[in-house]
């Protein structure tokens, strides 16, 4: 992992340290402290302490230290989609029918799993930080922080909704609208720790599609969230008349496909360090294609 490097400029000058990591470069309590704690820091190339008053033309060098991996996860020789790489994020392109992250009934063979084997057989030492997470069923790509500082930039991104998320969907039957929004509150299902359901006390919810192809019983649609809410797509459609294909739990029937044939084929963002215009894509899998022969 490199170290982050910053050259003082006047803006800058005769600050603290600290205030200059913390309200400048968005460094949190915890980030600071972890810093202080385990990390390293050095002005000019000699270690100092974050009260320190910084001069213009001044070099900040900063180290984060390693992070703990939770004991529930293991490393795990999965093979990974990268689409892209860097010290501070990563872009992964997942299979259909595994999970993002273990749990109860899905413990291994987890995507968390297959970055943890990554990391530790490339001595990245850090921990697994999903930003753009998928239901099992999805497949597509995925944005992962590789750690705690670029996690917390990105996550103050998503809550502003700086995060284009673009999918694909085979829904069934036809849709005849060109283009169509959403706008329907979801909440979870009484009596249900997993479905969730369009109800009025729910939480603001907005999707748009847009019609791409027809085949005799379906419609490939391209979507894009406002929203992040759990299972938004498939809540939405199913609330349409048009559930997806193959999402049983929402009104779908399996028929050609075993999942729900959603696909996230598009990410657009700025790179938390560079502000760099990121944006990635992912042709539509082979088993949702067949879908519209």
């Amino acid at each position: 992992m490199q170290p982050m490097i910053w050259q003082i400029s006047e803006k800058y000058h005769r600050q603290s340290i600290r205030d200059f990591l913390k309200k400048d470069q968005s460094f949190s309590r915890r980030i600071l402290k972890s810093v202080i704690n385990d990390g390293a820091m050095f002005l000019n190339n000699e270690p100092v302490r974050m009260n320190e008053v910084l001069s213009l033309g001044d070099v900040l060098t900063v180290e984060l230290p390693e992070e703990e991996k939770g004991p529930w996860m293991k490393p795990e020789n999965i093979n990974l989609e990268i689409v892209f790489e860097d010290d501070f994020i990563l872009v992964v392109d997942k299979p259909a029918h595994m999970a993002t992250i273990p749990s109860i009934h899905h413990p291994s063979g987890t995507l968390a799993n297959a970055i943890l084997f990554y990391y530790k057989k490339n001595n990245i030492p850090y921990t697994v930080h999903i930003v753009t997470r998928l239901d099992r069923g999805t497949s597509g790509l995925i944005l992962i922080a590789k750690n705690r500082y670029s996690h917390s930039l990105l996550g103050a991104l998503q809550q502003k909704e700086g995060i284009e998320r673009h999918y694909q969907a085979v829904v069934t039957g036809l849709i005849s609208e060109k283009k169509g929004i959403i706008n329907k509150n979801i909440g979870r299902k009484d009596g249900s720790i997993i479905e969730r359901t369009v109800r009025e006390d729910g939480r603001p919810a907005i999707t748009l599609y847009e019609t791409v192809k027809h085949s005799l019983s379906n419609t490939l649609v391209n979507i894009e969230l406002k929203t992040g809410r759990t299972h938004q797509i498939r809540v939405h459609f199913s609330a349409l008349g048009h559930p997806l294909v193959g999402d049983e739990l929402y009104g779908g029937k399996k028929g050609a496909i075993r999942r729900q044939a959603l696909h996230c084929c598009h990410l657009k963002f700025s790179h938390p360090i560079t502000n760099k215009t990121m944006e990635f894509y992912s042709s539509l899998p082979d088993d949702m294609k067949k879908l519209l022969e």
